[in-house]
Order: C-alpha cells, then structure tokens, then sequence
C-alpha cells in the first residue's frame, strides 16, 4: 500500500519557484505534524520545513522566507511552495510524518533540480 506520493518536482532556474505535493495516507496525516525532508546523494536526509495539524510551521534557517509549508486537511495533503530557489535547494525532496514514531515508508520522492 502507497502511503506517501511526492510530485511537483522539477528542473528550475536560480530564483526560480516550484510547488511540491505529497499526498498521504489517512493513517500517517491526521492528526500529525507533517514535514518535507530533502537528500542529497552521499549525505543524510535533512529536515526543510514541518507544519501541526493546525497549521503551525517551522523552518530550517536555509529557507526561512523562501519556502512556505501548507497543508490541507480536507485532502490529506501537504504542499511545499518555493521560491527563490537557490542551487544550493538542489536535492530529492521526500514527505513523512515529523515523529518519527508516526511515520510510514518513504515515498519515492520528487527531484528538485536548480540549475541555469
């Protein structure tokens, strides 16, 4: 069963935007703290940006005031607006429960490419 599917990636140009989705299971969304993470080949996968069920967001320093988390409740689905986009945002971008302890399986992400 797919619990998590990411889209909306892409090959964007410096100071350029993109709009991720991730559309989640029921099991994984209600009620939680949901997060996009981003990798990098060779390194961790890092926390972007997270948002409760109420709609409070937190942000990595990197993308304060450049992305914008939201979510929709009715859709069990979690968006990740950016802009600005830096090469540096360059990496797969995956959706999961914050908690780890309330995650499913990784889905298998979407490719934020950044690049003149």
């Amino acid at each position: 069963q797919v619990q998590l599917v990411e889209s909306g990636g892409g090959l964007a140009q410096p100071g350029g935007s993109l709009r991720l989705s991730c559309a989640a299971s029921g099991s994984i969304f209600v009620g939680n703290a949901m997060g996009w993470y981003r990798q990098v080949p060779g390194k961790q996968r890092d926390l972007v940006a997270t948002i409760t069920s109420g709609g409070e967001a937190k942000y990595r320093d990197s993308v304060k005031g450049r992305f914008t988390i939201s979510r929709d409740n009715a859709k069990h689905t979690v968006y990740l607006q950016m802009n600005s986009l830096k090469p540096e945002d360059t990496a797969v971008y995956y959706c999961n429960a914050e908690h780890i302890f309330r995650r499913g399986s990784w889905g298998q992400g979407t490719q934020v490419t950044v690049s003149s």
